[in-house]
């Protein structure tokens, strides 16, 4: 079973990690291939030793795969950056990963007004289905 301070400890860490990787992609990074990324959440390992950080990419497919390519590229700065800002002695192995939430709310959204007009549809005037 684990400790809840060590599981408090990796959730700090993962913010702190979030907050910082957040301002090195907006506004440090030079690299062209990184479009409009946002930083939703960092999950830390039981170890400590890998992170998976989680980024929303406006735009289509192709600005997404970019922008992920960007970020490989740049993993070892951020990384370095990281250890001098935070203070780590080591810092994670990072893993970037497409977070398609926000996509896939709208997508249920969506589908959710769609079922409900189909429902009005259906519905005589008198207020009883047809």
């Amino acid at each position: 079973m684990e400790k809840r301070a060590l599981k408090y400890h990796r959730g700090r860490v993962g913010e702190a990690l979030r907050e910082e990787i957040e301002t090195l992609v907006e506004g440090e990074l030079a690299d062209p291939r990184i479009g409009l990324v946002s930083v939703t959440a960092v999950h830390v390992a039981d170890d400590g030793r890998s992170a998976e950080v989680w980024v929303n990419v406006e735009g289509d497919d192709t600005d997404a795969d970019t922008s992920l390519e960007g970020l490989e590229g740049a993993r070892e700065y951020i990384r370095h950056e990281l250890i001098e800002r935070l203070g780590l002695r080591r810092a994670p192995e990072l893993y970037f990963r497409l977070d398609r939430a926000e996509q896939d709310k709208a997508r249920v959204e969506e589908l959710l007004g769609r079922a409900k007009k189909r429902n009005k549809a259906r519905k005589d005037p008198s207020g009883e289905k047809a």
